[in-house]
């Protein structure tokens, strides 16, 4: 596809992020299996929930705008994946509580590329006049965020103080 002006990227870039997503969510399950704290597992497990409702949505976008969401592969998301991979579960860890730590660095990595995605995509939307596409990017991305800052408060909340403990 050649990318000719601002709708043709905004088009590139959900499709993008719709395998961004895609890749992020086995080693989002894989990290929640691995996670030691119930709270932090079961956010991640809510994290994947939010993730596939953020595909579903991307899906709608392509398809209302005649485009097949697949075909695209993030290969920045590929990097995230592979580096969550190394060092959240197939490193080794003397303390359940470190891993957790490193589990939550790397999912936040992980949102972090996607909130960056997400608003990206949600602007181009608003300056092409696509205010409901804009809306709906607008809700993945709060509640991506959402995600991000609750990861945030399980960390301060008690990982790191028992990682620290280690």
């Amino acid at each position: 596809m050649t990318i000719d002006n601002l709708k043709d990227l905004y088009i590139d870039q959900l499709k993008d992020l719709y395998s961004a997503c895609k890749q992020s969510m086995p080693i989002v399950t894989e990290m929640g299996r691995a996670a030691h704290s119930r709270e932090l597992a079961e956010a991640l497990i809510a994290g994947n929930e939010g993730i596939g409702r953020g595909m579903e949505s991307l899906a709608k976008l392509c398809n209302d705008h005649g485009e097949d969401p697949t075909g695209e592969h993030c290969k920045g998301m590929e990097g995230l994946v592979i580096e969550a991979k190394k060092h959240a579960i197939d490193a080794k860890f003397g303390d359940n509580d470190v891993r957790d730590a490193a589990i939550i660095t790397q999912y936040q990595r992980l949102t972090h590329y996607a909130i960056a995605g997400y608003g990206c995509v949600r602007t181009f939307a608003n300056r092409l006049g696509l205010d409901g596409d804009g809306a709906v990017l607008q809700e993945c991305l709060d509640s991506t965020r959402h995600g991000d800052v609750h990861m945030t408060k399980i960390a301060e909340g008690g990982v790191n103080k028992a990682a620290a403990e280690a």
